[in-house]
């Protein structure tokens, strides 16, 4: 365990709860939307839970910067310069929160070395919240405070359990579950939103989260953390872990897969390899 980081851990959750409680009042009451520059949707609960986390982090930890979602392009130009800094998705699945279909969430995540050692990952609908830090194994927590450990299951082959994106399918996914399907059989897909399908690999519900399209560091880094705590792995089209702080903020594809070590990637067509 990373002692220096696990006392962080209650407070971000603390966090993470407060910003879902602005997520819901929004939610309920009505909302405009706007359009970023590339495309994607910016809410008012968006603007709000991302002010009540990084004033937060900042009351915190005054020494370790943030970079949000929504933080402006100066910050996002400062961070090559840092080691150490908490990464937020303050609303991570804002097209679902836009559609009203619940699956959105809050992603607070500690990055250190360019890899994710503290993550927290809150859903504001139903209450429930997983949580990990580095070396402590990853939980999950229900609306009424009760906690448990999760662990990723291990696949080995035959019918399997794939999780979807919801609001990003594309010929790229339909290529490789089909190509999943000439060799291992029947699968069972899960369409889902935001960063709940990497916590569904966490906990043990589900075999593989393909990503075969882009992402953000902040979409990924918090789940990432519950992933790998409860035995899981996150890897790239190359079997290497996701890494943080890179030159680009863009992810590249991944495979968010459960304990052991099939190789998800052999499903991809020769030219994504």
């Amino acid at each position: 365990m990373s002692a220096r980081y696990s006392h962080y851990l209650s407070r971000i959750r603390e966090l993470a709860a407060q910003a879902a409680d602005r997520i819901l009042d929004i939610y309920q009451r009505g909302f405009d939307v706007d359009t970023k520059c590339d495309g994607s949707p910016l809410t008012d609960a968006d603007r709000a839970a991302h002010q009540v986390i990084v004033t937060g982090l900042a009351k915190l930890t005054p020494d370790i910067p943030t970079l949000s979602e929504e933080s402006d392009s100066r910050v996002l130009a400062m961070r090559q310069d840092w080691e150490k800094f908490w990464l937020v998705d303050p609303l991570d699945g804002t097209r679902e929160f836009v559609k009203r279909n619940d699956e959105f969430t809050v992603n607070i995540a500690l990055i250190d070395g360019h890899r994710p050692v503290l993550g927290v990952v809150h859903l504001p609908v139903s209450g429930v919240s997983y949580f990990a830090c580095e070396g402590e194994g990853a939980f999950r927590c229900d609306p009424e405070g009760a906690e448990r450990a999760i662990h990723a299951r291990s696949y080995h082959g035959g019918a399997a359990t794939i999780v979807t994106s919801r609001s990003h399918p594309g010929k790229d996914l339909a290529d490789y579950l089909a190509r999943f399907e000439q060799c291992q059989g029947s699968f069972q897909a899960l369409a889902m939103g935001s960063s709940i399908k990497l916590c569904l690999v966490a906990e043990g519900r589900a075999d593989v989260y393909p990503r075969l399209g882009p992402t953000s560091e902040w979409d990924t880094a918090a789940a990432q953390c519950v992933v790998e705590a409860a035995g899981g792995r996150v890897v790239d089209s190359k079997n290497s872990p996701l890494t943080y702080n890179k030159p680009s903020i863009l992810n590249p594809w991944f495979f968010a897969g459960g304990s052991g070590n099939h190789d998800w990637t052999a499903y991809l067509g020769e030219g994504n390899q």
